[in-house]
């Protein structure tokens, strides 16, 4: 009896472990939140029709990890790594781009990239959806797409 209460035990953290390791909505939501109430903006709420989306553009690139943008109706942020990434990571690696983005003059500082990052925390985006799939290469492809769109030339995020 008490050996089959250990095999349950581990049975139960392994489906744990594997379940987090897979980034539920919250995970992205709480990365994308945090940096958004970090600004003044409100939270994002999760979007099945966005995860759909962003699930079958993230498929499609399974055999390449490329980042190509969808050319969807939506604001799109991608990430890719050589190995496992998590949603939580990648939002943080679109986040870090704070640094290079000056609000005053709307800007990103020369030579840096910061449009992730503003997508992220683009006022009237209000609805999110993420997807993650690991490449035939053993990389990671994950793909997060905002409605409404952000990134208007002219415009600030916040």
């Amino acid at each position: 009896m008490e050996l089959s209460k250990i095999s349950l035990s581990l049975i139960a953290f392994a489906l744990l472990h594997s379940t987090h390791a897979q980034n539920s909505p919250q995970d992205y939501l709480n990365a994308h939140n945090s940096a958004r109430a970090a600004v003044g903006v409100g939270g994002l709420t999760w979007d099945t029709n966005l995860v759909a989306y962003a699930q079958r553009y993230a498929n499609s690139h399974i055999g390449d990890c490329n980042m190509v943008h969808s050319g969807g109706p939506y604001g799109e942020n991608l990430a890719k790594s050589t190995g496992d990434l998590s949603g939580t990571s990648a939002v943080n690696l679109w986040v870090r781009e704070k640094a290079y983005y000056d609000y005053n003059p709307n800007t990103c500082a020369s030579g840096k990239v910061c449009g992730h990052y503003t997508q992220v925390v683009w006022r009237n985006s209000v609805r999110v959806g993420c997807a993650k799939v690991r490449c035939n290469n053993g990389g990671t492809f994950i793909g997060c797409n905002y409605d409404p769109p952000g990134n208007y030339v002219g415009q600030k995020p916040y």
